[in-house]
């Protein structure tokens, strides 16, 4: 294969007709880095024997070692292959640059997968032929629905139907096009959701033109004729979907290294069968028929009860079967030398004699099916012809994408043009988005890297002085005698002994940008603006105000090589360097500030769920870990670091397999230090229930949940009612903290500037921030009309009419699933839900004596810090409203004013109220929520039984589990609490032998165990079941005691004797 060299590359990036910028995305195991492989060996970057087992783009050991990508990378692979410029011309070669990113397929790393799907134009998409459509092939199709890349299916692992499953050509088809069907529902139901919220946008839009047109008092004709011109447009999805016959589907087994397309079947029997190849692809697949007497091709209904098999079997599988039965089939596996020689005749191939002699029939296979169907011709060829140029997607995709981005009606003409026409000379507005930067050690990059074969002169005999050394220990360990140990005792020099030992000196990391340009071409020694994530046209100078930055080296990203360039045009991946210091996780590069365009609104796919506290082994390497964490998060898209108020370092990362990884990258690269991780710190959640056995209330004349507080001084009384919300109003409320944001944003804005705190200033701006993130969701009236409806309809419904107008706040952090509601009969209160902005009465006035309405603001920040710590572990509590029934002030004879007496009140109001929250949410039946992970495991049937085994012994909960049509693999899908999820992936494979492989997704926060925490027995019954000490483990009380142990609160019934006499005196 010819090695083609750097500089031929960097010539055709200036060709933007002939780049394809694809990324590769694919379930974890389904073959992304193999089929890969196969498309390095055409370039010559490592040999075609290797391709599919040396997994080139897996740089990095553990990837190796574990066989699973962990981070994505991007090669460029030149492709040369013959175009007919005109019809009527003579093929011509034409020459292409192929952009490639192989990313992740683990559910931890799907960060991955967002950050390379937003610098491609297309998608391939790989599926396993036997597992079929998994959780993270949906995930990966509706990516490249989003960011509108146009798809390419590649089904691999064909093989395996032939050698595992053992089918016939006829079932493999029925088996394939059942697959194909699969695909292209999940397809239909993107379109599906996206052509419903249309149409519902539609219907609000043209109710409002008529209602317009109605107060205008308009001739009602008008108004129909109006509507009736602004038809709903329907869209055809026939462009959308998979089918052979439009070649966007290449069948293929990447580790035998062969793949095809109906097209090359087409142009094969084109001659043979004398069809023309047009009419031939499209007859190749499908319910149509060879006629083997006329030769004529029939549909189903023509076929008049004759059994014939459908072209695609006969003509296609059939072929491929008997390669396989010919090389691999046969007795003992050895093949049929017959058939064989057949087969190599009629295909022209010659099989090199070493290959024959050899007793190896997989290797005789790979050889004579990738000569007859190889892999990179198909998928490339498919690739070129399919996927559009740079020039061509950014006409399509941009006019959207940059309708979604921040401040989009700010965006200056200038930019908004070269992006979309793809304009490169240098004159233009320079766009470029950073995706995500990559930490490269100094001794790899192009500048320090040497040529191979060019050593000085002192640099070659410091090698041949570092030789011989080895060799004279070498030669000293082989002798064993008391002599020779002696000599080189006294020959050992302590200084060369000390020179080994002395640590190896540092190789600094450096951070470079994985980008994509849109417009201009940008060189070294260019300035830039860095836009951060938040940033927004609208306002291009808030804080934190764009940085300025000097390009100092530019990349073609090789894998895991770099090499140099001077320029970069539009339209092509590249490595930028000079953004150390200046850009986190991801951001826009714009040459002006004024006008420019934010892309970094990547909708990240995880969330990092698992927290870990760190430390170092030696406390003096504490600086160096600080310093690592800080690089470890830029370079990381998913990972989070945050110092507890506590002083732990905390690292909060996707999942187990992240996290594993980013310890390992922490340790060996960027703090060098050793660094122990405590246990796993899992969020809970904490909450109340009605059950029928519950402690008759605390208060009976109240009744259940009601507390009456009084503060110390015995000035202020004050009457909380706490009380479950009903499910579906918490949920609801979970699913819409984007829209309390903007209420309270919204809120905060009508208020009078002088009068915003620094505070409410800060918070505000974060979520405007949030908001613009977020992108669009409920307005403050719809948020208000569906709460209600919620509130008001279910079980119970009578006791929450008219709450809507009351409630005073959501909490925690104001954007929680908690309500605080005002049911005083003054109403002292300001409601979030206020049509207009109410007065202020929580700052009393000069000489004003004190009056409830000033205790309000110190109430709300009481319950915000309730439902931020809860009673039984101090985790958030969700599901509960606080309804405020009365507060009084009582009278005193001090002539002090106001203001002398709320300043006493307000720590002694705030201790008050949250005491009496925690009595009231005590009185109900606590419960704590567990977070879950939703968990997908496929299985066959002799294994079944053992990951049931695994699932029980973690409390899972198994929700379905279906058989895969035509193949003995079961899909299981449950729930598992994330406490109990350690290691479960890593028992998983060993009780299973490796045979299942589970894929954890984090699922919300979940009742898992329905027992009260501090339950013990008090009714008869129980009491004669299980005695005065319930003589069974509570196992809600061990996760609480384990959340509490770890904050350093109090446990329990920690050291309670059971047995007296088994008790030490206190005097010993």
């Amino acid at each position: 294969m010819p090695v083609v060299t750097p500089e031929k590359l960097a010539t055709l990036q200036q060709h933007a007709d002939d780049i394809r910028n694809i990324c590769i995305l694919a379930h974890v195991d389904h073959g992304k880095t193999s089929l890969t492989d196969t498309l390095l060996a055409t370039n010559g970057i490592i040999s075609p024997k290797l391709a599919g087992k040396i997994r080139y783009l897996d740089s990095r050991p553990d990837e190796q070692i574990r066989g699973i990508t962990m981070e994505s990378s991007a090669i460029s692979l030149y492709f040369s292959m013959l175009r007919r410029p005109t019809p009527e011309a003579a093929p011509a070669p034409k020459e292409y640059l192929i952009n490639l990113i192989d990313s992740p397929g683990h559910i931890d790393f799907s960060s991955e997968v967002s950050t390379a799907s937003r610098l491609c134009d297309g998608a391939v998409v790989l599926v396993d032929a036997v597992e079929g459509v998994c959780s993270q092939t949906v995930t990966v199709l509706r990516e490249a629905w989003t960011e509108k890349l146009k798809p390419l299916l590649v089904i691999n692992k064909v093989d395996r139907l032939v050698t595992e499953l053992k089918m016939t050509p006829g079932e493999a088809y029925i088996h394939l096009s059942k697959l194909l069907e699969q695909v292209n529902a999940v397809l239909g139901s993107f379109f599906q959701g996206e052509r419903m919220e249309e149409d519902l946008n539609w219907r609000e839009r043209m109710d409002e033109r008529v209602a317009a047109a109605a107060v205008k008092e308009t001739k009602l004709g008008d108004i129909e004729s109006d509507a009736a011109d602004l038809q709903f447009e329907e869209r055809d999805d026939e462009e959308l979907y998979f089918a052979p016959e439009k070649n966007n589907v290449i069948f293929s087994s990447a580790i035998d290294g062969w793949a095809f397309t109906v097209r090359q079947f087409a142009s094969l029997y084109e001659k043979k069968l004398g069809i023309k190849r047009s009419i031939m692809e499209k007859v190749l697949w499908g319910d149509f028929y060879l006629d083997p007497k006329t030769k004529k091709v029939l549909g189903r209904k023509h076929l008049k009860g004759r059994n014939l098999k459908p072209m695609f079997v006969q003509l296609v599988l059939e072929q491929v079967w008997a390669v396989y039965q010919a090389t691999t089939g046969g007795d003992h596996g050895k093949g049929d030398p017959a058939l064989l020689e057949k087969i190599t005749k009629s295909l022209n191939i010659t099989i090199p004699p070493h290959i024959a002699r050899s007793r190896d029939p997989r290797l005789l296979l790979t050889t004579v099916i990738s000569s007859w169907l190889p892999l990179s011709t198909a998928l490339l060829v498919s690739v070129v012809e399919s996927l559009p140029s740079p020039k061509v997607a950014q006409v399509e995709r941009l006019p959207e994408l940059l309708e979604d981005s921040p401040g989009s009606t700010h965006i200056d003409p200038l930019v908004r043009d070269a992006m979309v026409h793809f304009k490169t000379s240098k004159s233009d507005p320079v766009v470029a988005y950073v995706s995500k930067v990559v930490s490269i050690p100094e001794s790899e990059l192009p500048e320090n890297k040497r040529r191979a074969g060019q050593l000085s002169a002192e640099e070659a005999r410091e090698l041949a002085r570092k030789k011989r050394a080895e060799f004279a220990r070498a030669q000293a360990a082989e002798s064993n005698g008391m002599e020779d140990l002696a000599t080189a005792l006294d020959t050992a020099n302590l200084d060369d002994f000390n020179s080994d030992v002395q640590e190896k000196p540092i190789d600094p990391e450096h951070l470079i940008g994985f980008a994509r340009m849109f417009s201009g071409t940008l060189s070294v020694g260019d300035s830039l603006y860095v836009l951060p994530p938040k940033f927004t046209p609208a306002n291009p100078h808030a804080t934190p105000e764009p940085q300025k930055v000097t390009v100092t080296s530019l990349y073609m990203l090789m894998g895991r090589n770099l090499e140099s360039l001077n320029s970069v045009p539009a339209g092509v991946v590249f490595g930028i360097g000079g953004l150390d210091g200046k850009i986190l996780k991801s951001g826009t590069l714009c040459s002006q500030l004024e006008g420019s365009v934010n892309l970094a609104g990547v909708n990240m796919a995880g969330k990092p769920i698992v927290r870990v506290a760190l430390e170092p082994v030696n406390p003096g390497d504490l600086d160096k870990m600080i310093e690592g964490l800080k690089l470890l998060v830029r370079s990381d898209p998913c990972a989070e670091y945050e110092q507890f108020a506590s002083g732990e370092h905390v690292l909060l990362t996707a999942g187990e397999l992240h996290l594993e990884r980013c310890l390992t990258d922490l340790k060996e690269r960027f703090a060098r230090c050793d660094i122990q991780a405590g246990e796993p710190i899992v969020p809970y959640r904490e909450t109340i229930v009605r059950v029928d056995e519950m402690r008759p209330p605390a208060n009976k004349e109240l009744g259940r949940g009601a507390v009456v507080g009084v503060t110390n001084s015995k000035q202020v009384s004050i009457t909380i009612r706490v009380q479950p919300l009903p499910a579906n109003v918490t949920e609801f409320l979970l699913k819409n903290p984007g829209a309390l944001k903007r209420l309270y944003s919204e809120r905060n804005a009508l208020e009078k500037a002088e009068q915003e705190s620094e505070v409410d200033g800060e918070q505000q701006s974060i979520d405007e921030d949030d908001d613009l993130i977020e992108g669009k969701g409920l307005s403050s009236d719809e948020l208000k009309k569906e709460l209600q409806t919620s509130l008001e309809s279910g079980k119970g419904r009578e006791s929450w009419k008219g709450i809507i107008d009351k409630i005073a706040a959501f909490g925690p952090r104001r954007i929680g699933p908690n309500l605080l509601i005002d049911a005083t009969k003054d109403g002292y209160f300001p409601k979030v839900f206020a049509p207009e902005k109410q007065e202020d009465g929580s700052t009393p006035r000069a000489g004003e004596a004190l009056q409830a309405a000033h205790l309000c603001d110190k109430i709300t920040y009481a319950f915000q810090l309730s439902m931020n710590q809860g009673p039984l572990c101090n985790e958030p509590v969700q599901g509960v409203a606080v309804i405020i029934e009365d507060l009084t002030v009582a009278p005193t004879d001090e002539e002090a004013s106001a203001r002398d007496r709320l300043g006493r009140l307000t720590g002694e109001v705030i201790k008050t109220v949250q005491q009496c929250i925690r009595q009231g949410f005590l009185d109900w039946s606590p419960r704590l929520m567990l977070a879950m992970y939703s968990c997908e495991i496929q299985a066959s049937t002799e294994v079944l039984g053992r990951v049931y085994e695994v699932l029980t012994r973690r409390r899972g909960h198994v929700l379905s589990e279906q058989m895969k049509e035509g193949t003995p693999f079961f899909t299981i899908q449950s729930t598992i609490p994330a406490a109990e999820s350690f290691g479960f992936a890593d028992e998983m494979r060993k009780r299973t032998s490796g045979a299942a492989q589970p894929q954890l997704i984090f699922a919300g926060f979940e009742v898992v165990v329905d027992e009260d925490p501090f339950w013990q027995p008090f009714t008869e019954d129980d009491l004669e079941d299980l005695g005065e000490l319930a003589d069974r483990e509570n196992v809600a009380k061990r996760y609480m005691d384990g959340v509490r142990r770890r904050k350093g609160l109090l446990v329990e019934g920690r050291g309670q004797r059971v047995a007296a006499e088994k008790q030490k005196t206190l005097k010993r």
